[in-house]
């Protein structure tokens, strides 16, 4: 049974209900700037070309490759994952970072011309005072650097994306000068950046909502991306609220891995849209690629991680358990998976789990033992509730099934 007359959502009801906005993408940062995590180990080519394939699975719309100008080695695999996409014939488009600077620009123009396809160059500079002041650079400095950088990159035949770096610290009209001067270069898109997680959700829309009333009063059709840090842990929360605003494209990383403390998560920000209902897409294989993200990167999933962590769905409390029993008993799994749960596991390829703890009651041992195919014998029943009470933690399956086990013995 579905009836979604048991859920009152107050997130799409009420004097502040957010509207779908937008036809919305999506570019996954995870091979560039997650890789930038100071604790994560470089993923050998073979895992990047895997998760090139659970992004597109995802319906993810582009993927930032790598910033060949870092050196051969990143080229040569932003080479080898741009011809990937053109020989699978993924949807996922790919793009490439880059400083304001020709060296920069003209190796992702050769891995273009290798691969044939077109690559996005996301050409950036930094543009709060803060940065200026650090980099002994003016507004002039900048412009140049902008003007030389687009131009040239546009004379290569490659699509830009205009990034400015701290855009949530920067003066408006600073970014302004920027973004005309980018425009009239040949730029299509511009990326405003919480570099170091700065934003709050309200700054967020604020700073998207400048933008693109600033873009339709000059009547320019330009793109408009955000890509968001997770300084403050916001980083999920502002890239809804840029979403909402009215970005075109948001960035995210598996995981969140990234700069410090991370990037928004694409994993995050994936369910967020689909419960939102802004997007429609099977994302049953986020924990595929949650999961490869981790063992590429070394970086492992926190057991209390929002829907692919080990306890997402997973719970020991005997009010909780008993009303997931109940829904089941009904014969009614959509009621299972939202009774004591804001995310359905089985949206994301989970599924529901009751455990055996100190918080247990005795439904939970009556159901433990039903899913198990195991006989409810009165005296094996009290033996694992006694056991679940005495214990400081959830009983793991080989302590559950050794009391079962000892309790069916001769004599027992």
């Amino acid at each position: 049974m579905v009836n979604e007359s048991l859920i009152y959502d107050w997130n799409v009801a009420g004097p502040r209900a957010i509207p779908a906005p937008r036809p919305l993408q999506l570019d996954d940062e995870t091979l560039r700037d997650g890789l930038q995590s100071p604790s994560v180990r470089t993923p050998a080519i073979e895992d990047k070309l895997r998760m090139l394939h659970l992004m597109d699975q995802l319906g993810i719309d582009s993927a930032d490759i790598g910033l060949p100008g870092a050196g051969t080695h990143v080229l040569t695999d932003v080479k080898r994952l741009a011809r990937e996409i053109a020989d699978s014939r993924l949807r996922i488009s790919a793009n490439c970072a880059a400083r304001t600077l020709r060296v920069d620009i003209d190796p992702v123009a050769e891995a273009a011309q290798y691969a044939g396809i077109p690559i996005e160059v996301s050409v950036f500079i930094g543009s709060s005072p803060i940065r200026q002041y650090a980099e002994d650079w003016d507004v002039d400095t900048m412009l140049r650097h902008t003007e030389d950088a687009v131009t040239h990159a546009v004379g290569l035949g490659l699509p830009v994306m205009y990034v400015t770096e701290d855009t949530t610290r920067a003066h408006p009209e600073t970014l302004e000068r920027l973004y005309r001067t980018a425009i009239d270069c040949g730029a299509e898109r511009i990326c405003l950046c919480d570099t170091v997680g700065h934003a709050t959700p309200e700054g967020a829309f604020n700073l998207v909502s400048w933008a693109r009333e600033m873009f339709t009063s000059a009547g320019r059709q330009v793109w408009i991306d955000w890509h968001g840090h997770n300084d403050r842990g916001l980083g999920v929360a502002n890239t809804l609220a840029a979403a909402y605003a009215g970005a075109d494209r948001v960035h995210g990383t598996a995981l969140g891995v990234g700069e410090r403390v991370g990037n928004a998560s694409m994993d995050q920000v994936l369910v967020n849209l689909s419960l939102l209902r802004w997007i429609d897409r099977d994302l049953s294989p986020l924990s595929d690629y949650c999961e490869l993200a981790s063992a590429m990167t070394g970086i492992e999933i926190p057991c209390m991680y929002p829907v692919v962590g080990a306890d997402a769905f997973r719970t020991g409390t005997g009010v909780h358990a008993a009303a997931i029993i109940k829904a089941l008993k009904k014969g009614d799994t959509w009621l299972a998976d939202r009774v004591y749960s804001g995310v359905p596991a089985s949206s994301f390829g989970r599924k529901q789990q009751i455990e055996l703890g100190p918080m247990s009651g005795q439904s939970n041992v009556l159901f433990w033992l039903a899913q198990r195919q195991m006989d409810a014998d009165p005296r094996v029943v009290e033996a694992l509730f006694q056991a679940c009470k005495g214990s400081p933690t959830v009983l793991t399956e080989e302590q559950a099934r050794g009391i079962v086990f000892a309790m069916q013995e001769p004599g027992a």
